[in-house]
This record gives structure tokens, sequence and C-alpha cells, in this order.
């Protein structure tokens, strides 16, 4: 039976022909069953080949589009899930110490492939109930206050940085607002980006604006293979260039939002292969390859002094966006 059956994965709009291919393979293999028939074998054995191929395929030549569906999969691993495989013991740390804890910033101290790491990441909530208490993903400024507190911990410790982006981006509610959420995000961009000690970023799904820069100030930054990463959602871009929803493919192929393509820009340091299909295919081995990179990136800048760290981070920032002018 094809892994998508197996595994009971919810398929995405592109990937109906696969479902459809599954389901007759699932068909065929009732009535083999009732009837066992040598034709009936080698008709299952070729819709199989067929299936496998067309995965291959199908994975082989993805529009952004659909990355952008891989990356918002229901079934994606979150923070929490690369939490609980990296370190079974991790110790969550809660509150802000202003008085509130926002559950979609995870904030925990954890080892990591034998190196004790500060590790922030932000939570969309599995099930409806967590969903809303996460707010879907996108943080309260108590949430990015909560990853300072830890960023200053961090430093006052000696302790590497580790943080997972997966959010549309800061919550832009009143009560945010009110809250000075643009305050909490402007003081992360300030205090992460002075940090003496190592920070590297992994974008485990989206990436959305500066509620994913507020943890993303990084000496390096990585990103799985089908995630994503933008200063807006396709959806926002293709409201305010088009005034229309039927322009969000258009606007996901001209911004660039692939790993893939913000690696060949030198947004990004590293892009980390996932299972076939994506992550949710195979959350252990995405949550291994992906612990693997990180400790090798922190090891690495384990190497550099604080200062060093420091311009390290800073100059990788300097150099995005860099333009020529030319003569008038």
């Amino acid at each position: 039976m094809p892994a998508q059956l197996e595994k009971k994965i919810v398929p995405l709009e592109f990937e109906q022909p696969l479902m459809l291919l599954s389901q007759q393979i699932e068909a065929l293999e009732k009535q083999l069953a009732d009837n066992p028939n040598p034709d009936l074998e080698a008709d299952i054995s070729q819709l199989h080949e067929q299936y496998n191929h067309l995965r291959r395929s199908l994975y082989a030549n993805l529009r952004p589009i659909d990355h952008l569906a891989i990356a918002r999969h229901p079934q994606r691993p979150y923070t929490r899930d690369y939490f609980d495989r990296w370190d079974p013991q991790w110790i969550e740390v809660h509150g802000d110490r202003q008085g509130a804890d926002d559950p979609a910033m995870v904030a925990a101290l954890l080892t990591l492939d034998g190196i004790g790491v500060v590790a922030i990441g932000t939570q969309k909530g599995r099930t409806l109930r967590d969903k809303q208490q996460c707010n879907f993903g996108m943080p309260q400024p108590e949430g990015y206050r909560k990853a300072l507190r830890l960023f200053h911990h961090a430093e006052k410790f000696g302790l590497p940085v580790v943080t997972l982006i997966d959010t549309p981006g800061a919550y832009p509610g009143m009560a945010a607002e009110e809250h000075n959420q643009a305050q909490a995000i402007a003081m992360n961009l300030r205090e992460l980006s002075a940090l003496s000690v190592p920070v590297v970023a992994l974008v485990t799904g989206e990436g959305g604006s500066g509620g994913a820069l507020a943890i993303g100030v990084t000496n390096r930054i990585l990103m799985l293979e089908h995630s994503v990463y933008s200063v807006i959602s396709p959806e926002g871009c293709a409201s305010i260039l088009w005034r229309s929803g039927e322009k969000v493919a258009e606007a996901a192929q001209a911004m660039k939002i692939t790993a893939r393509e913000l690696f060949s820009l030198k947004v990004v340091d590293e892009v980390i292969d996932e299972p076939l299909g994506g992550a949710h295919h195979d959350a252990d081995f995405a949550a291994r390859v992906a612990g693997q990179a990180i400790a090798g990136h922190l090891r690495d800048l384990g190497k550099m002094s604080g200062d060093q760290l420091r311009e390290d981070r800073q100059s990788k920032f300097r150099r995005m966006g860099s333009f020529i002018e030319s003569g008038s």
C-alpha cells in the first residue's frame, strides 16, 4: 500500500493524482484478498510502479505555491515535536517576567547532539483548542518578550541559541498593538543582533515578516526544503499588487519565497532535505537531520570569539539587499 495511505496523510490539492492512484490500488488489493488472481497481482504491481514514479516526479517539479502548501500542512512537525525528538527531557521556560505567558512562543533549555542550548520557537497548535491558545502561531508581544528573556539568559550563561521559525507573522490585533507589539519586535531585533553567543535559526514551516525576523537575526539561517520565508504572505502580496485573491500563485512565484531560491540569493546558509513529500511524512527523520545540521553550525560558530560572532551576525544582514547605483 502506498505510504500516503499507510500514514493517513492528509493530501494537498496538487497531490490529488497520487490519491486517485492510491484509491485504485486499495480497491484492487481488496479484490485480490477476496479472489486471488495472478493477473490482478500484476496490475497492482504496475500501479505501484506508476505511483512511485509519479510521486518522485511530482515532488521534483513543485511550484512555489506547492512548497507553500507543504509548509502549511496541518500535520507538519512543529516546535514541540522537534524539541521532543532532540531531547525528551527538555525543560520548558514560561513567562515574560511581566505577568503573562504566550503559548505561541515556546522557550526551552535542552541538549542538542551533546550541546546545551537555549531553544526558542513558534508553535501553531495541532487541535482547534491548541490553535486558539497559540493564536494560530502568531505571537503576542508577551511571546517576544519571553524570547528576549531567554536571549539574555543565554548571554549571561554563555549558551548558544537555537530558534525555530514557523509563523505567518506577529499577531496584528488591537490587544497586541496596545501591548506594544512593534516595540517588542524592535527590542528583539536589537538585542538578538548584539549577542556574543552563537545563534542559529531554522525555518521549519513558514517564516513571515517581522514576526519571524524577531527570532531570526542569527549567525546562520537554515531552511527545511519545503519551508518558505518572506516579507509578506503571497496572499497579502496579491491583495496589494493585484487586488485579487486569484493571483496568489503568481505572487509566490515572483517573491522568491522557497528555500532553494533564498539559498541562491544568499539569504539563507543551508537547505536541509526533507523526506519525500515533506517533513510530515517522517518527522523523526526530519528532526534528526535538522538537529545534526544545527549542531554542526553551532560547533563551527563555537570557534569564534564573542566579538567575532557579533560582527559575523551583523555583517550578514548588512550584506543582504545590496544594490548598485547606475550613473544618471
